[in-house]
């Protein structure tokens, strides 16, 4: 409940009658004696509901008026007596919060603050500053030197890991026996890291400068709660009072981080160690509560802590996908939502019939617009179908797997032919929906194989996991292919590529997700040469400019977008703006 990749029209009924009937009884119930004494039951019941439901969209607070206060009584305190006595809920000068939420900011803001405040020595940047050519890229290899806290912002092809290693390096060099730490929000976004790190660590021009020692080529990356050390027990391994031990963390894709987990981290920061967080502010905020990154953006105290790279290196000036994240980013809340549809078709892409596109090297990138009929459900198949275009390379690599002798090297083909190419959608139900497209995809890929699944397992199953298996090794987001047992006949084994580990079948958990098309939010930290993004009528309320400004920077070369017309109105005009508090916590904080 409250994760937006498990909502959709389709199953949104039961499950907000369920919601709301639990909100009902809770509310109500929390409203009667021996909770409070002086709360009016009717009126508070529906204040601390909105407050809830305010919640399960990311938002840490709400306006409230005096009528509505006083209609809670002893429910809400004042923020002035909040450190010393405890009720359900909060206010303050940013609105009513549940007690929770606004002791996570109260103790983020502070956190935040004791970063700010210590005394950084001085160290000579300009030794380093022909490591990279870009002012921007520059202005951030100054902020990490001579700040505790850093904020390194960009889009797709900014350089972001590009400029994250030369700072390294300057860093290596300038702390003896430094000891640092790699971390990401999910498994796939730390394998994404640790790849772009190592090939910027092997960049000719770093190498030559001699900045590179052999710890820095065997960096690994590793998920924040890893890091931590958060598993079964109530709390984490490394806290406020056993902090972490390093000298420098970095973490990536930092617009994934929520209240609460940012929360432990920064408490986990030792005295005089440096933390840099980067990542696209533009891209989707956390599930849960909270958009630290994009509210860290607007503390005018964090000026000199921040830096936008600007200039893409992955999308030239007339790159279509780069046109096309520029154009999402320009659209206000106030533009018409026909306006922009044909601004789009004239500017951007042209609608037409999609048609299957062969990857080749250097190609121009491309971008594919079909709408779908306002009917679907009769024609479904049909783009199912037309979905598959994109899979062929990958049953192409997978026929040469079974007939081939040398299997391990076909078996990298396979892997690479996989990555080429994923279906993301924004909700888990309706035909084309999370669930309908993988089943879909699974029958299409046994029928163009001849082959009959075992239980849940055949060849060329690719699968997600969905939470972290420290017994197993395996991480939320990690990306697996079923292949053939290396040992044992008539037995399956999927390897994970970001882990470069092999898992017997059976030892899976049952419920892997099965992994041909993905939620846009599960997406986020990976990278595909062609990606198709479906954005069907089930999905209108749900979308935003965040969520498709995120499909769309997956793809490298090529956008495949399969759309219902209203629906991609919505998701070009609306921006998400999350209520929160931590920003004037952390301005009014005497820094």
């Amino acid at each position: 409940m409250g994760k937006f990749e498990d909502n959709s029209v389709d199953n949104k009924s039961n499950a907000q009658v369920e919601q709301m009937t639990w909100l009902n009884m809770w509310s109500h119930y929390l409203t009667q004696a021996p909770f409070t004494q002086s709360a009016q039951p009717e009126t508070a019941a529906q204040v601390l509901q909105q407050l809830v439901e305010a919640s399960l969209q990311g938002n840490s607070c709400i306006d409230v008026d005096s009528t509505q206060l006083e209609a809670l009584g002893d429910l809400a305190i004042s923020s002035d007596i909040a450190t010393t006595q405890v009720a359900p809920c909060v206010y303050d000068q940013q609105g009513l919060a549940l007690y929770r939420y606004w002791q996570l900011e109260q103790r983020l803001a502070h956190q935040i603050c004791r970063l700010k405040r210590q005394m950084v020595p001085h160290i000579d940047v300009s030794i380093f500053q022909t490591l990279l050519n870009d002012q921007h890229q520059q202005a951030a290899l100054t902020m990490v030197m001579q700040q505790w806290l850093s904020i390194i912002t960009g889009g797709p092809g900014t350089g972001k890991t590009y400029t994250l290693a030369r700072i390294i390096a300057a860093l290596n060099q300038t702390i003896p026996d430094i000891r640092i730490a790699m971390a990401a929000p999910t498994g796939k976004a730390a394998q994404r890291m640790q790849e772009a790190l190592q090939n910027s660590f092997n960049d000719p021009k770093l190498l030559e400068s001699g900045l590179i020692t052999d710890e820095l080529r065997h960096q690994n990356t590793q998920t924040l709660h890893r890091l931590l050390g958060i598993g079964n027990r109530p709390t984490p391994r490394f806290n406020q009072k056993q902090p972490l031990p390093y000298d420098v963390i970095v973490v990536d894709e930092a617009s994934m981080l929520d209240l609460n987990l940012a929360t432990l981290l920064f408490e986990a920061v030792p005295e005089h160690c440096r933390i840099i967080l980067l990542g696209d502010a533009n891209q989707l905020a956390s599930v849960d509560v909270g958009s630290v990154l994009a509210d860290l953006q607007h503390v005018e105290t964090l000026a000199e802590n921040r830096v936008q790279l600007m200039s893409s290196r992955r999308f030239s000036g007339d790159a279509k996908i780069g046109q096309f994240a520029r154009f999402i980013q320009d659209q206000e809340d106030s533009t018409e939502q026909h306006a922009v549809l044909e601004k789009l078709e004239r500017d951007i892409v042209t609608p037409t019939v999609l048609q299957a596109i062969t990857l080749t090297l250097g190609m121009p990138d491309q971008i594919q617009l079909e709408y779908l009929p306002e009917q679907l459900e009769s024609d479904a198949e049909q783009y199912q179908q037309k979905l598959m275009y994109g899979f062929q390379g990958y049953v192409d690599a997978l026929k040469a797997y079974l007939k081939a002798d040398d299997t391990e090297q076909d078996m990298m083909m396979v892997i690479q032919a996989f990555d080429d190419y994923r279906i993301l959608t924004a909700v888990r139900h309706g035909p084309l929906g999370l669930e309908q497209l993988n089943r879909y995809a699974e029958q299409w890929l046994n029928q163009q194989l001849k082959q009959i699944p075992v239980g849940d397992w055949y060849i060329g199953r690719p699968v997600m996991m969905t939470y972290n298996d420290y017994q197993l090794g395996i991480s939320n987001g990690d990306v697996g292919i079923c292949f053939k047992h290396r040992t044992q006949a008539q037995q399956f084994e999927v390897f994970f590529p970001s882990l470069n580990k092999w898992i017997a079948a059976h030892r899976l958990p049952r419920h892997m997700q099965t992994a041909f098309a993905l939620t846009i939010h599960k997406s986020q930290g990976s990278e595909f040469t062609h990606t198709a993004i479906v954005l069907d009528a089930h999905a209108e309320k749900l979308l935003s400019q965040e969520l498709i400004y995120t499909a769309i920077t997956r793809a490298k070369k090529v956008v495949t977008l399969l759309a219902d017309q209203k629906a991609l109105q919505q998701a070009l005009t609306i921006r998400t703006v999350r209520r929160s508090g931590l920003v004037q916590k952390i301005n009014l904080d005497r820094l």
